[in-house]
């Protein structure tokens, strides 16, 4: 009776913290959010699957995705933490906020502009050796899916906002709209729209989410306007923080294009092989990782005002506890990683040959799942006390740990080694990262 009523008084208490509330609310969302994405890769699979429109279509992506992950999402890791110093000491948000606007726009603008000018460069030099219908569908699709930056830009900022104004559930949803948008054009436009209906989709999609999110924020009363900046105390350290982030995320975000550099030596429909491999462990990653990043990172921002000492003591105990998790779901998914792809995935175009392929694929994509939580985990810490300096030099070693594991595994394993050369560069990450924390932990001793 004693032990009931303990465990009662335990599961009470998670419940009472605000910070365990919105953990849980953030996976909800993401569960959601991943249900329809993986509806929309089943969708996507029973259309095309390994085929070369695909493989095109995820090319196509590649810019917009790494301009989004370079930039995009480094100015909104280091605005956070700024900003609620903004809101702790100085109160100037609303030009906190028009700086910020401006200077994503402008970076959005710069690197659309970049990217179309510069396509066929790019696709001459990582991926040569393709026919020209190739290129020119990579390029088709391209020119509907780069204009998503902009979107992606203003919607980071704004999911910025709502989730340091505790806003958790909105906002964490807001993805959602991308999948669904590209799940109605293939159920009901897919004729009409030919090989623009994933990336008019992903356009539509983008859109949607930007005014969903932008609704919801001028409904909470966060936005303001007001005459940017640039002195602002706050905004001078988010731009000395900038570089080093943005190099970090830089470099980082390298990685999955030589992946797909080197997939694309290989027999057409590598690519596409790769992709599909990657969505279970993304998965995982992104009910467990992001669901308790994406609330950490304000988390630790505000704690980091106020005590730093203690907040090493706290994440030092949620390292251990995500190892655990992370362990326990790696082993499951690795178990039935084949019975996973042949559910999901095999049907039509989808084949028995294509779910041996990808399943192997998917287990060496698995082993990365305990270190990349962590390291998810980490370096959002380090974010949130300006310590992003030291992630240029970790991502250095990354890029180059990655290179010669690929040239290394390519020849023995192919495909496999590819994705096996991720897990084991992520291990590497989360253990140099571990390191640096410890060591400055000792200086709060």
């Amino acid at each position: 009776m004693s032990s009931k009523f303990n465990l009662k008084i335990v599961i009470k208490n998670l419940f009472k913290s605000s910070t365990i509330s919105n953990m849980i609310t953030v996976g909800f969302a993401s569960l959601l959010v991943s249900f329809f994405g993986f509806f929309k890769e089943i969708l996507i699979a029973d259309s095309f699957g390994l085929s070369e429109l695909l493989d095109t279509f995820y090319v196509a992506m590649l810019l917009p995705g790494f301009v989004s992950g370079v930039f995009l999402r480094s100015f909104n890791s280091v605005f956070i933490p700024n900003y609620v110093s903004e809101l702790k000491t100085g109160k100037n948000i609303g030009a906190f906020q028009s700086t910020s606007i401006l200077i994503t726009v402008g970076v959005a603008l710069l690197f659309l502009i970049f990217a179309i000018l510069f396509t066929d460069v790019y696709l001459e030099v990582f991926f040569e050796n393709h026919t020209q219908s190739y290129y020119d569908l990579v390029k088709l699709q391209f020119y509907f899916v780069a204009p998503c930056i902009i979107f992606w830009g203003f919607s980071s900022l704004i999911s910025g906002l709502l989730t340091i104004d505790n806003e958790f559930r909105l906002s964490s949803i807001s993805s959602i709209f991308i999948a669904l948008s590209i799940i109605v054009c293939l159920v009901f436009f897919k004729e009409q729209l030919g090989n623009l209906v994933l990336a008019l989709g992903t356009l539509i999609g983008s859109i949607l989410s930007f005014v969903f999110l932008a609704i919801t924020a001028f409904k909470r009363g966060i936005l303001f306007m007001n005459m940017p900046d640039f002195k602002s105390a706050n905004i001078i350290i988010l731009f000395r923080q900038l570089p080093a982030k943005v190099s970090s995320s830089l470099l980082s975000g390298i990685n999955p294009i030589i992946d797909q550099y080197f997939s694309a030596q290989l027999i057409v429909g590598s690519i596409a092989a790769l992709n599909y491999g990657i969505k279970i462990p993304a998965f995982a990653i992104s009910i467990v990782g992001l669901s308790v990043g994406n609330v950490l990172l304000p988390y630790f921002s505000k704690k980091a005002v106020d005590n730093k000492e203690l907040l090493f003591k706290e994440i030092k105990k949620i390292l251990k506890y995500l190892i655990v998790v992370g362990l326990v779901i790696m082993v499951i998914l690795v178990v039935v990683s084949q019975p996973i792809i042949w559910l999901i995935f095999e049907r039509n175009a989808f084949t028995g040959d294509d779910t041996v392929i990808v399943s192997k694929i998917q287990q060496m994509y698995l082993l990365q799942i305990p270190s990349y939580i962590v390291g998810l985990i980490m370096v959002k810490f380090l974010t949130a006390i300006n310590k992003n300096n030291f992630m240029v030099l970790a991502s250095v070693m990354n890029l180059l740990l990655n290179i010669t594991f690929n040239f290394i595994l390519i020849d023995l394993m192919g495909v496999y080694g590819l994705a096996l050369a991720t897990s084991i560069v992520s291990i590497v990450n989360s253990l140099i990262l571990y390191l640096y924390i410890n060591k400055l932990n000792k200086q709060y001793v």
